[in-house]
């Protein structure tokens, strides 16, 4: 989950652990909606925060709920989400059930929780992600020259490569990690000088494991990952996929506080206490 949906998520969690505590003095009244005093001290203690920092997220979650109340979510769609969490777990359903209870959980709160999560995705894909144009390239440069210290990758990757002429003799390397009739040496490889597509390889390859054997022409190679040192900045055209994704999630997060703005300034609060 990315950083938006999960600030957009925590709203609902609050909300569910506090349900039972409403009974408190009322603070606001916000489009209908009223926000508790139980509510901002619980808010203040989970996420640490001042009492005006939890009143403001407090509002902002009541008019989220007053932007979603047309968002309609089927019962199929929950089953659909549910089964696929289940399936990311290993689980079947009724395992699933069975550990919830146990974490005192009941079901029905569960799917409820589900339901929630789906309007506040389908609310954020329609009112924050369709408002954001896709960005020019010489947009993503400038962004990628302001923020250097985001796109960077290690100096210097040390691996050990192991090679044979032979296919199968490399295959059998890979099965027993046995480096019979096998050649190898210690490299040490700057990342500046490597092709992109090898580069890719080596930074996906996390330390201690082994890549997928290449085809070098002469021979077939695999390298081990020892260790990767060092931190120098990705020329932008290696790093465009990150830094676009990056882009699109600063646009996100600001395109999110400017509708919640936007929804502040006309909203009906009414301060109680």
């Amino acid at each position: 989950m990315n950083k938006i949906l999960l600030h957009l998520f925590v709203m609902f969690a609050l909300a569910t652990v506090l349900e039972a505590k409403m009974i408190d003095g009322i603070a606001l009244i916000v489009e209908g909606e009223a926000v508790t005093t139980a509510e901002i001290r619980a808010v203040q203690t989970q996420l640490g925060i001042t009492k005006d920092q939890a009143i403001d997220l407090l509002i902002q979650d009541r008019l989220q709920k007053v932007a979603m109340k047309d968002i309609k979510i089927s019962e199929e769609s929950i089953d659909e989400k549910i089964s696929e969490i289940a399936a990311q777990n290993d689980l079947t359903i009724p395992k699933m059930q069975k550990i919830l209870l146990e974490q005192g959980t009941p079901w029905v709160q569960y799917r409820k929780s589900i339901k929630e999560s789906l309007k506040k995705s389908k609310f954020f894909q329609k009112e924050v992600v369709a408002s954001i144009p896709t960005p020019s390239e010489d947009e993503l440069k400038i962004f990628h020259n302001d923020h250097k210290e985001l796109f960077t990758i290690p100096t210097t990757i040390s691996v050990t490569e192991y090679s044979s002429p032979s296919k199968a003799k490399i295959d059998a390397f890979m099965k027993t990690r046995k480096a019979k009739n096998i050649t190898s040496r210690t490299l040490i490889k700057y990342t500046k000088d490597l092709e992109p597509s090898m580069l890719a390889i080596l930074m996906q390859t996390q330390n201690g494991n082994y890549t997928r054997p290449m085809n070098a022409g002469d021979r077939y190679i695999v390298y081990r990952i020892n260790s990767k040192e060092g931190q120098t900045a990705m020329p932008f055209e290696m790093a465009k996929g990150a830094v676009a994704a990056k882009w699109k999630e600063q646009q996100q997060q600001k395109a999110l506080k400017d509708y919640f703005e936007k929804l502040r300034t006309r909203a009906d609060i009414q301060k109680i206490r």
